[in-house]
């Protein structure tokens, strides 16, 4: 099946146009942009620079996706916006490439949902199934793993990462790390427990729920350093799910981590 472009839309020489694409009314298509197959860009949608859309990817109106970072150190280097397949991305969500000191490409998985509003900015990487609600930002170079919500209004601060599962309250700054499957909410980012809703719904075993909630209590209260705990955790556990945070936690990060209390 052909692309549908509207008359008034502008597709400049060199975008490449899979099938099925439908590009609306007022949509400017930079001359780098791949828009993969059944890509669907409302009205006043622009995408720019070095930027992949995925399959299936719908885009609505006033986005703006693959402009150059808002980042004084950018210097017009060559960098690259990768976005997957099945996301919708809602009104005025913005998106920029990466920059060539975070690794040249700000990359979003598949499945998102990105409300009106939302910001992810330059070199972010950004997992399956994500969510970002309006108004939402992520600040650069943040990694927001698989299953993610971040709710409106939020920020999430550069170099954070965001484990699995988690789940950031609507309001809230977020200024450090946090471990899979966390519960953060309150204004400047309080680690309130887990995402208990969140791992139900994905069909959690009970097992595994209460070997989480073991986990948190012994990262809450025991003895020694955040990271002397999760060894110890490490070293007990069975759970997958637990070692999956106990690896986030020793992993490398450029930000400390949001603890319980």
């Amino acid at each position: 099946m052909s692309a549908s472009i509207h008359p008034s839309a502008v597709v400049e020489e060199g975008a490449r146009i899979g099938e099925g694409v439908v590009i609306g009314p007022f949509c400017h298509i930079g001359p780098e942009v791949v828009l993969h197959d059944r890509v669907e860009l409302k009205s006043h949608v622009v995408v720019t620079g070095a930027t992949e859309i995925g399959e299936e990817t719908a885009v609505f109106s006033f986005a703006v996706i693959g402009e150059i970072p808002q980042d004084l150190k950018f210097k017009g280097e060559k960098t690259r916006l990768v976005i997957g397949k099945r996301n919708r991305i809602r009104e005025h969500v913005t998106m920029n490439t990466g920059t060539e000191g975070g690794g040249g490409v700000t990359r979003v998985g598949d499945d998102g949902l990105f409300m009106a509003g939302c910001h992810v900015a330059h070199d972010a990487q950004v997992g399956d199934r994500v969510i970002i609600v309006n108004n939402a930002a992520l600040a650069g170079h943040c990694v927001i793993e698989d299953d993610v919500i971040i709710g409106g209004l939020s920020g999430v601060h550069q170099w954070v990462r965001i484990g699995r599962g988690a789940i950031i309250g609507a309001v809230t700054m977020v200024t450090n790390d946090v471990i899979p499957y966390g519960l953060v909410q309150a204004p400047r980012g309080k680690l309130d427990g887990l995402n208990l809703v969140g791992l139900k719904r994905r069909g959690v075993k009970r097992d595994d729920i209460t070997a989480l909630r073991a986990a948190f209590q012994m990262l809450a209260q025991g003895e020694g350093a955040f990271q002397d705990r999760a060894r110890r955790l490490g070293d007990e556990t069975s759970s997958q799910y637990v070692k999956e945070i106990v690896a986030f936690i020793l992993g490398d990060s450029d930000r400390s981590f949001l603890t319980p209390g």
